[in-house]
């Protein structure tokens, strides 16, 4: 379990995000303003932050400037509106660890908060970029799959019903959570767009690779 600050001043992102992050078993902890979210990310009881930028008091930027020059290296997910390069590049270049427009998918967000918490964990190691399970493979950063080397296309929603079940590999997912996670509210629980998906990613990666549950679900195989 990790612990999370939310720093955004938008009730229905924040409860949002902090209700997913909640349900997959970590502490958030939500701030609607730039002071008291710079004071919250130095406290140093935090292991990761997702900060907005257009905030009341200080925007993100200043609380991430200050917050490095305070000499914390949190990991940072700026999450915002602003999606222009010259955005993303003030946000990288200030310390952010990564970026993320939004709108957003809650399982994008998690998988990215995932990696950065490994990241954290294993400061030895080498940077983790990729998710690798059998002879799968996907680059978070250039959002491109291989298949035993061999590149495949991915749609959008193709390479986050992946990324999902690879983060979660060995352990069955229902519909109703890869609805949640990936889909979010744009479908119905009665929708069978998930078993489509499924059909779609069994041709691309090997019928083998994600298991039918009967009753329960879908595993991927690692």
């Amino acid at each position: 379990m990790a612990r999370i600050l939310i720093v955004e001043d938008e009730d229905r992102i924040s409860s949002f995000v902090a209700k997913g992050l909640r349900a997959e078993g970590h502490n958030a902890t939500v701030v609607t303003d730039g002071v008291s979210g710079l004071h919250e990310a130095l406290s140093g009881n935090h292991d990761l932050v997702v900060l907005d930028i257009g905030l009341p008091g200080i925007d993100g930027y200043a609380v991430l400037e200050r917050l490095r020059e305070g000499g914390s290296s949190v990991p940072v997910i700026v999450l915002t509106a602003r999606d222009s390069v010259s955005d993303t590049v003030t946000a990288l270049e200030g310390g952010a660890d990564d970026y993320m427009p939004k709108p957003f998918r809650f399982a994008e967000l998690l998988a990215r908060i995932r990696l950065r918490l490994r990241q954290q964990s294993d400061q030895q190691g080498p940077p983790q970029d990729a998710l690798e399970v059998g002879g799968v493979r996907l680059d978070l950063r250039t959002r491109r799959a291989t298949v035993d080397g061999r590149e495949i296309d991915l749609s959008a929603r193709e390479f986050t019903l992946a990324e999902t079940f690879m983060l979660n590999a060995g352990n069955v997912l229902s519909r109703e959570q890869l609805l949640d996670h990936v889909w979010r509210l744009d479908f119905d629980p009665g929708s069978n767009v998930v078993d489509v998906y499924v059909g779609y990613l069994r041709k691309k990666f090997g019928a083998h690779t994600i298991a039918t549950v009967r009753g329960m679900g879908y595993r991927f195989n690692p």
